[in-house]
């Protein structure tokens, strides 16, 4: 860590910039010489400026946010949409939750979706895309109300098997407990594999226990307990194929064995695969950070410690074919993400970070006001926001200065864990650009929303705008041919009258109290059997 914090100490201070700019440079751009190569040192300003407040303008009760600057359109339900199918040098990065707790109607809780191609088309359906997938993909965090979003943006739950938490918060990871139940169901016929930070060694000062058991492996064995009742009831239907090829440790590229908790079958879409990362971890030594690297679909991930809540928040960097992304989760002002974000003099193309409202604007939100309360209740409903944002997050000036030590710039940076609306996004582009004057909206800097998709290559970032049915189906899956006899079965018949397991929806419940379908006194029809 000292490293990281010396690697950052050298050039203009954020002060001295705005300072010099405010005296003797005017309009000119200066963020991109704050840790630069040559950047001299000066004395710091005595006082941060005063960017002015910035109290919302919208009506409390009709918040909305534009979409101008996003007039591409992609429609990831319609099969003639050229842009669902990856080509071979491309990246799709979906955000699928963006919001920080509670959820709105407009964004669920934070989830971000990466898509690397070629393309893979079903055996079943060559020429149609929407039954497809990416060569690799993952999620990074699934808060509460993400799945949602998946299946409206046609995201079979087959395409969801690697969740990379950054934290356990349950604004980041509370939706595991519906892909977990509901996945095999849907088309995941093999085990669910999460990533995410180990226990986070702080002492309980309650005690005993000296420390509590916090980490990811202990979350995937509790909630595969948890669940028990829901995944034993739903085991008349397949959970697993013949021929499934576990992933090892070597093939992965692991920091330890994908060993499943619980007693599922290690092939089976039951089982959950935690995989534990050492958080304080951040590439010190070789590899000693490396989450996942494969090279059949040569995506490489490795993390980095961030400073939210308790000790054990983690931010990502993922690297494919020349490309790279960053997703830092939740994180107040810190070295890590900014060392990762200028790449080794490189720069990502994209960088995902947190950005948090000032605590009096989300107070103003929170209480559907717009413009300051006054008295008592007021001042200690901003101090417990001033607590929340302070101990945990960036707000948007932190945000600001993150940026303006980021040198060479990302491609494209996306603010997110945001209350997206037209007024809060003004407010954040003026604290921005105080720190970074060539911050350039909808082109170098935008805030996130749900069903927004970025498509990235080495030459362009482009973004779009999902057209999805409100009041669509559940996605597209296509049923492999060799499923294996599901967990509670009886004997029947295939399509060609041979004797097989097949499922028994009848073995686990007491049918004493049902409503026949015909009358055993009359023979009478009560109901169809074919639900008509």
């Amino acid at each position: 860590m000292k490293e990281s914090k010396e690697k950052m100490s050298k050039g203009v201070t954020r002060r001295d910039a705005l300072k010099l700019s405010a005296m003797a440079l005017g309009g000119l751009a200066v963020g991109g010489a704050m840790n630069g190569p040559g950047a001299g040192d000066a004395q710091a300003a005595t006082e941060c400026p005063d960017p002015g407040h910035c109290y919302p303008t919208n009506d409390p009760t009709q918040q909305y946010y534009y979409y101008d600057h996003l007039p591409n359109v992609y429609r990831p339900n319609d099969p003639t949409d050229p842009k669902i199918a990856l080509r071979d040098d491309e990246m799709r990065i979906t955000f699928l939750g963006s919001m920080v707790p509670p959820v709105r109607r407009a964004q669920q809780e934070m989830s971000v979706f990466v898509e690397v191609g070629p393309w893979v088309y079903d055996p079943k359906h060559p020429t149609d895309p929407t039954y497809g997938r990416a060569t690799d993909s993952i999620v990074f965090d699934c808060g509460s109300g993400v799945c949602a979003n998946y299946g409206a943006m046609n995201i079979q739950y087959s395409r969801m098997n690697k969740i990379f938490l950054t934290h356990l918060h349950a604004d980041h990871m509370s939706d595991l407990t519906h892909l977990y139940c509901f996945g095999p169901g849907g088309g995941r016929y093999s085990p669910l594999y999460v990533w995410g930070p180990g226990p986070s060694g702080v002492k309980n000062p309650k005690a005993p226990p000296k420390y509590y058991d916090d980490g990811t492996k202990a979350l995937c064995r509790n909630l595969r307990e948890a669940l028990r009742w829901s995944t034993e009831s739903f085991s008349f239907q397949a959970s697993a194929c013949e021929g499934y090829e576990r992933p090892t440790r070597k093939k992965w590229g692991l920091p330890c064995n994908p060993v499943p908790v619980g007693d599922d079958p290690t092939d089976d879409g039951y089982a959950v695969v935690p995989i534990e990362l050492n958080w304080r971890h951040y590439g010190k030594s070789e590899r000693d950070n490396v989450a996942y690297d494969n090279p059949d679909t040569g995506v490489k991930i490795t993390h980095f410690p961030v400073i939210h809540c308790r000790k054990g928040s983690i931010g990502y960097k993922l690297e494919w074919n020349g490309l790279s992304m960053i997703f830092t989760g939740d994180t107040k002002p810190e070295y890590m993400s900014v060392n990762n974000a200028i790449n080794g003099n490189n720069g990502v193309d994209v960088f995902i970070h947190e950005m948090g409202l000032p605590p009096e604007v989300w107070a103003m939100k929170n209480l559907h006001l717009n413009k300051p309360g006054s008295g008592s209740q007021w001042d200690a409903y901003v101090n417990e926001m001033k607590s929340v944002i302070n101990s945990s997050h960036s707000p948007i000036g932190a945000f600001g200065y993150i940026l303006s030590q980021i040198n060479p710039k990302p491609r494209l940076t996306v603010a997110t864990h945001f209350q997206t609306a037209d007024d809060t996004v003004d407010c954040a582009k003026n604290s921005i650009l105080l720190h970074w004057p060539d911050m350039q909206w909808g082109r170098n800097f935008i805030v996130s929303f749900d069903l927004m998709v970025l498509n990235v290559t080495k030459t362009a970032i482009t973004q779009f705008q999902s057209k999805v049915p409100a009041f669509g189906f559940s996605p597209l899956i296509s049923v492999p041919d060799n499923l294996k006899p599901p967990k509670y079965w009886k004997w029947g018949q295939d399509s060609q009258g041979n004797r097989v397991k097949v499922g028994n929806p009848l073995a686990q419940i007491d049918r004493s109290t049902e409503i026949p379908e015909k009358d055993p006194a009359t023979g009478d029809c009560n109901y169809r059997d074919d639900g008509y």
